[in-house]
């Protein structure tokens, strides 16, 4: 199975199989077991990651240099406005001069097309960090968790309330994948886009996941396992941001909500969390939350997928 992955990019978890995405699990939980017992392997000696970010970031850019420092790699940080990016060179020749200096590139980044192009022109593995399309390795973090607190995917209701955005469109790919089911909550004119919908149905035959979509928090939380939510802007919506909270507000994961849920339903979230926003500090505080085990699986998960590809 580890053939399978070697140079591979990982753009998109609809990219690899249900198969493919279980071993990754495997293959994080035994790194992490690696992390907490001390007994780190060098299996990346002598290898170097680029990573490029359009966009800032603490979890990413820390998960990622510390995963590659645990694997005996290093890690090379590249703000966008100190490439020559910024100055006109295409993707397209970043891409071709970092695959002559580098093992892997891992980019952050506004639109998805570059991480396409990226991919296209370099000869060597890209990882998407996030782009405005998918967040895949902030999926693999999130359903690991989901694991660890359940033991496996059978008869797990995830929901997940708020904007349609990068991070639904990979949770909806990872359910699809496991065989979760998944409701996602938005207000109307914010659902999931046609392309998302269609690469779960596919994705969703083997395991036999199923898609609610829905206007309704209440309804959309009254059979979750686990209640997910993220910011109402994400990076770049800033100038969106007073209408997005006036159109959002009813679909604040708060404790009012949560009383529709079952009593023992786990509250997720991929951070930045804008507390008194999306979520009350009542809910992410309390012993629900599971918020700040996803952040760290991300180191974990994002060590299995540089072991595996690189």
């Amino acid at each position: 199975m580890p053939d399978k992955f070697k140079g591979r990019d990982f753009i998109s978890i609809h990219d690899f199989t249900s198969e493919e995405i279980t071993f990754i699990f495997e293959t994080t939980k035994l790194l992490k077991i690696e992390a907490k017992t001390g007994t780190f392997k060098p299996i990346l000696k002598d290898k170097n990651l680029a990573m490029i970010f359009q966009k800032s970031s603490t979890r990413t850019r820390v998960s990622f240099e510390i995963a590659m420092n645990q694997l005996g790699g290093k890690a090379l940080f590249l703000s966008s406005s100190e490439l020559q990016l910024r100055r006109g060179e295409t993707i397209a020749d970043t891409a071709r001069v970092l695959a002559r200096y580098v093992d892997g590139i891992m980019a952050r980044v506004f639109s998805h097309n570059d991480i396409i192009d990226l991919a296209k022109y370099s000869d060597v593995p890209v990882i998407n960090g996030l782009s405005d399309f998918l967040h895949p390795c902030q999926a693999i973090g999130d359903f690991f968790t989901i694991l660890e607190k359940k033991g496996s995917f059978k008869n797990i209701n995830l929901s997940y309330i708020g904007d349609s955005n990068n991070v639904s469109n990979s949770l909806m790919l990872a359910a699809a994948k496991t065989g979760v089911n998944i409701t996602i909550c938005s207000p109307k004119g914010y659902e999931p886009k046609p392309e998302i919908i269609k690469w779960f149905e596919e994705d969703s035959k083997e395991k036999g996941a199923r898609l609610e979509i829905t206007n309704d928090p209440i309804k959309a939380v009254e059979n979750a396992n686990f209640i997910y939510t993220d910011v109402w802007a994400s990076m770049g919506q800033e100038d969106e941001h007073e209408q997005r909270i006036r159109i959002f507000s009813p679909y604040q994961v708060n404790s009012k909500l949560m009383s529709y849920a079952p009593n023992n339903a786990l509250v997720m979230h991929c951070l930045p969390a804008h507390r008194g926003e999306e979520i009350t500090d009542e809910v992410m505080d309390s012993s629900q939350s599971i918020v700040f085990d996803e952040a760290e699986n991300r180191l974990h998960a994002q060590k299995a997928i540089l072991a595996l590809i690189l």
